[in-house]
């Protein structure tokens, strides 16, 4: 998938395919947040602000490692859902059959809830970054932390509605708990990405 061309990619989320889908996209948004990110940050690098160098330095870093992390979970998401896929298929003629089959259904919605999990939680950490960046970033740019931002709230929405819709076959009480959590804190996320684009807006209106 990370060879994929974007004709190529989009010509296969618009067939009438399972993979890639939301959770995809999801996890190229989380990618091109990050690469905005480690952009921003690279035009503010440089003597004039040496001040904050070592700050910079460290969201460059960052950002570039999550947008790989960010970039393996494009197919991972859809290996997670394909998982669930194969467990719907399992046989159900005896009841034997059908609990084995109930089982691997959790089982596997609790798997395919995990890349939208963690994509929360590089979101959260994107968001953060952006955070930090905004006041000491080149001003010729910052509309491309407001775009980066932007990109989260993208991922991070998605991704609670995914994982949302896989908690009605979850039936592990403590994985229920951790997920509903994980969902939940994203209107949060939503509510801070918000804030910092009418900020930058703001800024560019005075």
């Amino acid at each position: 998938m990370r060879d994929e061309t974007i004709d190529g990619f989009l010509g296969k989320l618009a067939a009438r395919a399972p993979v890639p889908g939301g959770g995809a996209t999801a996890a190229l948004h989380a990618a091109q947040a990050a690469a905005l990110l480690g952009m921003t940050a690279r035009y503010s690098e440089g003597p004039r602000y040496a001040e904050h160098a070592e700050t910079i330095s460290m969201i460059v870093s960052e950002a570039d490692r999550l947008r790989e992390v960010a970039a393996d979970l494009i197919a991972l998401d859809g290996e997670a859902f394909g998982a669930v896929a194969e467990a719907y298929r399992l046989p159900k003629d005896t009841d034997e059959q059908r609990s084995a089959r109930a089982a691997a259904i959790a089982a596997a919605m609790v798997t395919a809830s995990s890349p939208p999990a963690e994509l929360i939680g590089i979101g959260t950490r994107l968001l953060e970054l952006a955070e930090l960046l905004r006041p000491i970033a080149n001003r010729t740019v910052i509309g491309d932390v407001a775009a980066s931002a932007e990109a989260v709230r993208a991922c991070v929405a998605t991704c609670q509605v995914n994982v949302v819709a896989n908690l009605a076959g979850v039936t592990d009480p403590v994985a229920r708990a951790r997920l509903t959590g994980v969902a939940d804190a994203v209107d949060g996320l939503k509510e801070r990405v918000a804030l910092m684009t009418r900020a930058i807006r703001a800024g560019f209106a005075r």
